[in-house]
């Protein structure tokens, strides 16, 4: 049997074992790259935020709470940019808050076109209640680094992301 490119058809869970080097170098690198240790850090944050974190708050739903702490009220294209969420992430986030009443959704003043969402008092608490254990969480992720490593790691991440480095977000 012959494969799409003329040459003997891989067959079998072991087909790759004394095959093409290059190959093998290419799945290497596809199972244990950069993309597969992004994704173990994220399940490994994942693991520690949900151990430490007593508030019924995921990560992304603190970053909006804090990000609208931080800046005060902004319509939600703008708090999805500073937050770092796409429209079809921010959104549903933004709906999910705003029915567990901790942000509100008000049209704009100066532009009745525009909406903007802002933290309401029970939010605002809420944001001051899990900030501590938000940066205990990034504290036990990042324990085996040194502060110059950390420094590192942050500057690499944001280049990486092609984002100005204003220090951790």
């Amino acid at each position: 049997m012959t494969g799409a490119d003329g040459g003997p058809a891989a067959s079998g869970p072991h087909a790759a074992a004394g095959g093409d080097a290059e190959m093998r170098s290419l799945v290497d690198q596809g199972t244990s790259g950069a993309g597969h240790l992004i994704r173990r850090l994220f399940q490994l944050r994942t693991r520690i935020w949900q151990d430490m974190m007593p508030c019924d708050l995921t990560g992304p739903q603190f970053t909006v709470l804090g990000t609208l702490y931080r800046h005060g009220s902004m319509d939600q294209g703008t708090l999805g940019q500073h937050a770092g969420l796409d429209k079809s992430t921010a959104a549903p986030i933004v709906e999910r808050l705003r029915g567990r009443g901790l942000l509100v959704i008000r049209r704009d003043s100066a532009d009745a076109r525009r909406k903007l969402v802002d933290l309401t008092p029970e939010g605002r608490q809420m944001v001051i209640k899990a900030a501590p254990f938000a940066a205990q969480v990034d504290e036990r992720l990042l324990a085996t680094l040194t502060a110059d490593e950390r420094e590192g790691f942050f500057r690499i991440a944001h280049r990486v992301l092609n984002v100005e480095v204003e220090g951790p977000q």
